[in-house]
């Protein structure tokens, strides 16, 4: 065992902030190398949940740098050098085509470190073809050019880098952000008392209820899917919708559910997390992500972990994990196949009848074999 240790190759990280569906990753990374993840913030601002028990369940090693300018979501921050010549890693990852990322290259450009570079890429395959800026592409057109390794969330998104962009396919590392369902899982008893009360609380018995779990802003489209299935709530009685979150849109999503009437269909129960958020995945029926806009969507694989349908955006990178098993995927720009795609979602759904668990196994595979086999990529120059 000694000797396996002394032979792992050890990873560097710059990342923005510890979330919670990272973690499963990083410590699975950790199992096969010796890992450091560098955040850049202290805390994700989205998320209210109690840092340190984030904090513990990490098997990483992690430390902060926290000084330098922030300008929206553009960051610098000062140390990556110094943290790079402590650590002594193999190789070195940023985040997207972000100025760390562009740092990390130039310091190599430079010489001043000789260490294998990469990034992480959270693109979906919509976003890969229609880049959300001139900006953007050229700096991943720029970035490609000099990295060395490129960690993406699917085999399409692979695909079209290595076919269009002529990025070299040894060098990418297919990782998607998926949790293991036996930790999201694990408190049983008290994710069912929170189902229990959501249960009664909002008289769920006999509905079908689909849930929504995120943010309120326009890239997410909710304002648009609840005009298309407006009157499919209206003429169904045990239809419900549960938007489960908050954001600027929320106002407005309030005002556009009175204004079509479905106060009595339409549930905006607030934002939850960890045990509690897995209550209502319990609560629920089928999950719904009409996303217009969405690099991966990790609360698909959550809802997937709690033996959840899922009606998901095409544009969503998580739409790579549906299958004809465990769900649908639709255009959510496209009137008609929202509506179709929506009522033969709703229509094989179960009503809800009890809270139990067990009763709902995980709709999707374990994915730690094929993790494993494409971080050993990294072995290989």
């Amino acid at each position: 065992m000694e000797k396996e240790e002394k032979l792992k190759q050890r990873i560097l990280i710059f990342h923005p902030a510890l979330a919670p569906y990272r973690i499963d990753q990083f410590n699975l990374l950790n199992e096969l190398f010796d890992l450091e993840v560098v955040f850049l913030f202290d805390r994700l601002r989205s998320f209210s949940i109690d840092q340190q028990n984030m904090v513990e369940a990490c098997n990483f090693k992690i430390s902060y740098l926290l000084i330098g300018p922030t300008y929206k979501s553009r960051l610098f921050r000062f140390g990556m050098l110094r943290t790079i010549n402590r650590v002594k890693p193999d190789i070195v990852l940023g985040y997207e085509y972000s100025f760390t990322t562009q740092y990390l290259i130039l310091l190599k450009r430079l010489g001043l470190i000789k260490q294998r570079i990469g990034s992480f890429v959270d693109d979906s395959l919509h976003m890969c073809v229609n880049p959300q800026s001139k900006t953007r592409e050229l700096a991943r057109n720029y970035s490609l050019k000099y990295i060395d390794l490129l960690v993406v969330m699917s085999q399409e998104v692979a695909s079209f880098l290595c076919n269009h962009l002529h990025f070299p396919e040894n060098k990418i590392i297919i990782s998607p952000i998926l949790q293991l369902p036996e930790r999201l899982r694990k408190n049983r008893e008290i994710i069912e008392g929170y189902a229990m009360k959501y249960f009664e609380k909002y008289n769920l018995e006999g509905k079908k209820v689909a849930l929504y779990v995120g943010r309120f802003i326009p890239e997410k489209a909710l304002s648009l899917f609840i005009k298309k299935i407006a009157h499919l709530l209206s003429e169904n009685n045990d239809y419900r919708l549960v938007l489960v979150g908050d954001g600027l849109e929320k106002e407005n999503l309030i005002a556009l559910v009175q204004d079509y009437k479905l106060e009595d269909k339409i549930i905006f129960p607030g934002k939850y997390q960890a045990d509690e958020l897995y209550g209502w995945y319990v609560s629920a029926s089928g999950f719904v992500l009409p996303s217009l806009f969405e690099p991966f969507g990790a609360v698909v694989n959550e809802a997937l972990i709690f033996g959840l349908p899922v009606l998901c955006s095409k544009y969503a990178g998580a739409s790579t994990l549906i299958n004809e098993y465990n769900g649908l995927l639709f255009d959510p720009s496209d009137d008609n196949d929202t509506l179709q795609k929506f009522h033969l979602f709703m229509e094989n759904t179960p009503v809800l009848n009890r809270v139990d668990l067990n009763s709902t196994p995980p709709l999707i595979e374990d994915y730690q074999s094929n993790f494993k086999k494409e971080w050993r990529k990294v072995n290989y120059e």
